[in-house]
């Protein structure tokens, strides 16, 4: 009899599930389901309903297990990855109170403002906690919740993020595991436990509707009878501790040592390394997360990736192939164009209030394609930002391995090459988060039967990297790059009183 492990990867564009042969590291079967934000709420606001992640992950595991023909007495286990950050606020029922602000969020800066002032300034508030306060994280949308729907708020009884509430679904447990809390900005990241000071900025009661922290090679529990109904498997199955989606893509890239660097080029963009020890930034830039491993996380996040490259796609009536044919026309830096692409804000450098900027638009430049390239190349040096200052606190890379839909681009890869001057290469699995998932979940089972076995083992012999995809970096393109980067820095940070102003008159 086969032993499978199921992966699920709960997005904010859709939920992808594998089922993993935990014989060979084979995806046996696998299934998508798309969805999108509510429509229709204010400038900023980015919120889903937590029963449609539900519903979407209930109906890929059945499709998934179809497709690879499993048998419920074969699933050992099942691995959670989730979007980070979002706040599920639940009652004494472990009801939804309300819909879900999620980490794309940015109509809490002035909350952000308020825990940071309460807890005596950006240092001090790093200092506590290994993390600035940012919009994207945890905190600050339970303050905005207080501040703006204080009825729902008296109703809050339990804290969760998106993929612990998939898990006290699953489990009827509400835990939540290192790697995934530590982007809440209410844990110290350095002692893995929750942080007082900044609970009581935002609540004196809080503390009481935060639930326990747990060791992320553990599992939350066995399906309860409700849920093994539901999804046509055996109350026998493990839930592991699951994390984050960029925790659990770390696991699923082999990222579980020192010299890895994964970039993933989705809607969002992230870039992170695993250390075995905690790396603060005392700028707030990079992120302090712990992993889904007991380990470290240092991570830099981007809001606009494939959102810039869709727009400009979308807008210009041209299919994928299309719009990479036509961006190849343009050399390397499109003559000078530079995108400053903070379409939804940014949170590397962190910069709420930006929109998008094209600078160096002349009578050479300005065109559909000349525009699609430099919105490529903006995305991707936005990142480079990050892995710079990732380099700055000792974090170096020997290698980045890509994933997400810009690494399935020939030409896209070739210009992350480039910009990071360094090898980039794929992995065989692409579903990164979603294998993370299952890895995780094989691992906990292991422990779970008495074996010794550690993360690493399992991703060295799982994890497999894409040869024919190995990129190098050209040696002309990195020096354009170079200069592109110091110039797109510059005119960001020349902005940064202007973006303001400009949030202020659209506010009106």
């Amino acid at each position: 009899m086969r032993n499978l492990f199921i992966g699920i990867d709960s997005g904010t564009q859709s939920t992808k599930v594998l089922v993993v042969n935990a014989a060979n590291g084979k995806v046996l079967g696998e299934a998508s389901q798309a969805y999108n934000l509510l429509p229709d709420l204010p400038p900023g606001a980015k919120e889903q309903n937590p029963e449609t992640w539900r519903g979407a992950t209930s109906k890929c595991i059945r499709k998934a297990l179809k497709a690879a023909k499993a048998k419920s007495s074969e699933v050992r286990a099942i691995g959670i990855s989730g979007q980070q950050h979002g706040f599920v606020a639940l009652d004494k029922k472990g009801e939804v109170i309300r819909p879900a602000k999620l980490w794309c969020d940015t109509a809490t800066i002035a909350e952000c403002e308020q825990i940071t002032d309460a807890l005596g300034g950006k240092k001090k508030t790093i200092k506590a906690l290994g993390n600035a306060v940012l919009p994207g994280f945890t905190a600050s949308k339970i303050l905005w919740l207080k501040n703006n729907e204080p009825k729902n708020f008296k109703k809050l009884a339990t804290v969760l993020l998106p993929h612990d509430y998939l898990n006290f679904w699953l489990t009827g447990r509400a835990v939540m595991e290192y790697g995934d809390a530590s982007g809440t900005a209410l844990m110290d990241v350095r002692k893995r436990k929750w942080c007082d000071k900044a609970i009581k900025a935002i609540d004196a009661d809080l503390g009481d509707k935060l639930p326990d922290l747990m060791s992320s090679d553990q599992p939350v529990g066995n399906l309860s009878a409700a849920a093994a109904k539901e999804l046509g498997l055996s109350t026998d199955v493990i839930v592991s501790a699951g994390g984050g989606d960029n925790m659990m893509g770390a696991i699923g890239t082999g990222n579980t040592e020192e010299g890895v660097i994964t970039a993933s080029f989705g809607t969002s963009g992230t870039i992170y390394a695993c250390a075995e020890k905690p790396v603060v930034d005392p700028l707030g830039e990079i992120a302090a997360f712990c992993d889904s491993t007991n380990r470290w996380l240092p991570l830099l996040c981007t809001m606009n990736v494939t959102v810039a490259t869709e727009m400009c796609r979308n807008e210009f009536g041209w299919d994928h192939k299309k719009f990479m044919k036509e961006i190849a026309k343009v050399p390397a830096g499109s003559d000078g164009l530079i995108m400053i692409p903070y379409l939804e804000g940014e949170r590397t450098p962190n910069v709420p209030d930006g929109t998008g900027v094209y600078f160096g638009v002349n009578n050479r430049t300005f065109g559909p394609t000349h525009y699609a390239r430099a919105a490529m190349e903006g995305v991707t040096l936005g990142m480079n930002y990050g892995l710079r200052r990732l380099a700055d606190l000792g974090v170096r890379a020997t290698q980045v391995r890509a994933t997400g839909g810009g690494a399935k681009s020939k030409l896209w890869r070739q210009v992350m090459a480039d910009v990071f001057n360094a090898e980039l290469v794929t992995l065989k699995v692409s579903e990164g988060a979603a294998y993370g998932g299952a890895l995780q979940a094989l691992w906990c089972w292991r422990n779970q039967q008495g074996e010794k076995v550690s993360i690493t083992d399992i991703t060295n012999e799982y994890v497999q990297l894409n040869h024919r995809e190995t990129t190098e970096p050209i040696e002309d393109n990195v020096e354009i790059y170079d200069e592109l980067q110091l110039l797109q820095t510059e005119v960001s940070e020349s902005l940064r009183g202007a973006f303001k102003r400009h949030r202020a008159i659209v506010a009106g």
